[in-house]
């Protein structure tokens, strides 16, 4: 595994809800984040079929761009009564005709598929929130972690925090939807990669923080 030594980092994201976590995930550690979306980088076609040719595709992009390491993330909701869907097109559930991403439209697409299935009761309303991350350097060479957190799909849509389809996704062991709780209540630990991580007793409890663990515990210089 390669370590990353630059202290500054391409978020290769144009999402701005997925920049803010991605920032808030490595500022503590000490990095100066930028965005593709600050530096106006084409967003490249995302033309793989799983998570991770998804993020693999976004970081090189980035890194290529840059002459700088990158990190991108691909994520999405998997439903265990859809087949899977909406999957590595969560996104594209949420596009309009005009070009933008109604998230309240897709979360009813979401519902609306559920209830055609016949997946009424709350146990079988199971899903998981997925995240690939991806580190890319200018050279090609690319890291890979996966993170995921399984929960169940709950309607009406509850809390305005985080983005995306947070508030239709309660967590197992939680009563709490991920829209309805804060940066830090999402991404479950308190104290940090220094001053838990590394020594094994803090959790990470959404699927972007568990995927950022293990990049951090892989690549990051203690």
């Amino acid at each position: 595994m390669r370590k990353l030594e630059d202290k500054t980092l391409i978020v290769a994201s144009h999402n701005a809800g997925k920049i803010r976590e991605i920032r808030d995930l490595i500022g503590p550690m000490g990095f100066e984040a930028k965005s593709a979306a600050d530096l106006n980088f084409v967003e490249p076609d995302e033309t793989g079929t799983t998570f991770e040719e998804n993020a693999t595709i976004k970081a090189l992009a980035s890194a290529k761009a840059s002459g700088l390491p990158a990190l991108s993330d691909d994520s999405g909701l998997v439903v265990d009564a859809l087949n899977g869907d909406p999957g590595v097109y969560t996104a594209n559930w949420a596009e309009t005709a005009d070009g933008t991403r109604d998230f309240a439209m897709a979360m009813q697409k979401v519902e609306t598929a559920i209830q055609e299935a016949g997946a009424t009761a709350f146990d079988r309303r199971t899903g998981r929130f997925v995240s690939v991350l991806c580190l890319a350097w200018p050279d090609g060479h690319v890291e890979l972690f996966r993170g995921e957190v399984e929960g169940h799909i709950v309607w009406p849509p509850r809390g305005d925090q985080g983005f995306g389809y947070d508030p239709v996704f309660q967590p197992l062991g939680y009563d709490t939807t991920f829209g309805e709780m804060s940066g830090d209540e999402k991404h479950g630990w308190k104290h940090g990669w220094k001053h838990g991580w590394k020594h094994g007793d803090t959790d990470a409890l959404s699927h972007r923080a568990r995927a950022f663990k293990l990049f951090a515990e892989t690549c990051l210089s203690a």
